[in-house]
């Protein structure tokens, strides 16, 4: 195995390594933080000797471990971190007395601690572990006062960032999940709700079907013209019957009011608004569900993109004939009403006879009223089934 494979093989990322989660979440897997390594070339300007041929020795000597160390630990599982970590440091603690440059080291390293994937009281540990070294060797070395605290101060304040920034990473991750278990849920109780019609639709109307053509069968030969009669009957239930399928299946990709709602919480949870919406209607006309559903998705994404706001409303009244929908924030306003977003939800509420209206004064917040009308469905008359049930018994006793 030669050098050009094993080095092609360090930038192979493991799954749980730092290149590996900033692919996950479509970011370049390069180590942006070496850029603090600057530092290292930056200190000098600080001490009165300035870049001397001991600090370019120390350099040239460091500097390529490190960055090597640095971008092998990158690309490795967080299990081994420390390790690297450990490495990292020496490079600062071996070289303390002679090359305060090697300070930036330490930093680096105690910040791979935080990655190692141990209890936080191993990782704390090795992070006090590893200062109390630094303190050590740097009173003996002879560095002045400010440099034993302010170093370690530097790095606490440091992992105190770095760890504010995992846990809201892990927030955001969380939130991820969350708004992709709504959608999962919302689809899971939709197919059940279309198995169920599916089951008392088909399952009624199979039977009254079946019937027919069994009362026509036993009529065929005595009495043509009612058999032709049942027939006729049993065609108009199945096109009955087909039509309220496809209407059924149709609803399979209508977006579903319950679960746009819960999706909006989280969205704008993620941006610190607290969302409130008080009773849903039931039995909504599915055209109607489905373009509030898409209204209250762009309206959503408005407030959580543009509004600066940290509280949004949603509230409904419902007549016999009428429904309406009020959506309000207290953001900055001045929501221009003919924008791609608002002409799209006038258009969605237009095609189903509804209106809508906008009221955004500057910094005083937005309130969208939607009217819509509820259209009662009409249903295609079926003979009973206990009038057939009555015509076979009929023929039976014949």
């Amino acid at each position: 195995m030669n050098i050009t494979t094993v080095m092609r093989s360090w930038f192979v990322p493991a799954p749980d390594s730092s290149a590996a989660d900033e692919l996950r979440q479509g970011k370049s897997p390069w180590a942006i933080h070496l850029l603090w390594s600057a530092w290292i070339f930056i200190t000098p300007l600080l001490d009165p000797q300035g870049y001397t041929l001991a600090w370019l020795l120390f350099t040239l000597a460091t500097y390529p471990i490190f960055i090597a160390v640095y971008l092998k630990a990158h690309y490795a599982s967080c299990r081994h971190m420390h390790f690297y970590g450990l490495v990292v440091a020496s490079l600062c603690l071996l070289t303390l007395p002679w090359y305060p440059s090697g300070l930036s080291y330490l930093i680096f390293g105690c910040t791979m601690f935080l990655k190692w994937r141990a209890s936080f009281r191993a990782r704390m540990g090795l992070l006090l572990l590893a200062n109390a070294v630094y303190v050590a060797l740097a009173w003996r070395t002879g560095y002045p006062w400010a440099m034993l605290v302010s170093i370690p101060a530097m790095v606490l304040i440091i992992c105190t960032v770095i760890i504010v920034e995992f846990k809201n990473r892990e927030r955001d991750a969380a939130l991820r999940l969350s708004q992709e278990e709504v959608r999962r849920l919302a689809a899971t109780a939709e197919r059940e709700r279309i198995g169920r019609d599916l089951h008392d639709l088909l399952g009624h109307t199979l039977s009254l079907i079946t019937l027919k053509l069994e009362l026509s069968r036993k009529l065929f030969d005595r009495d043509s013209g009612a058999a032709r009669r049942e027939l006729e009957e049993a065609e108009r239930v199945a096109r009955h019957a087909l039509a309220e399928v496809r209407a059924a299946v149709t609803g399979i990709r209508s977006t579903d009011l319950a679960a746009e709602l819960a999706s909006a919480r989280l969205l704008l949870e993620s941006s610190a608004v607290h969302l409130d919406y008080g009773n849903l209607p039931d039995s909504l006309p599915q055209d109607v569900e489905r373009t509030f559903a898409l209204v209250i998705r762009e309206a959503m994404t408005n407030i959580h993109r543009h509004a600066d706001a940290t509280e949004a409303c949603i509230r409904f009244i419902r007549t016999a004939d009428n429904l309406e929908m009020q959506i309000h924030d207290n953001g900055k306003g001045g929501l221009v009403a003919h924008g791609n977003g608002m002409s799209g939800m006038c258009e969605r509420v237009r095609a189903i006879g509804g209106s809508l209206q906008v009221d955004s004064p500057p910094r005083r917040g937005t309130r969208l009223l939607i009217n819509a009308p509820l259209r009662a469905t009409q249903k295609t008359h079926v003979l009973p089934e206990t009038s057939v049930q009555d015509k076979l018994a009929g023929s039976a006793a014949a």
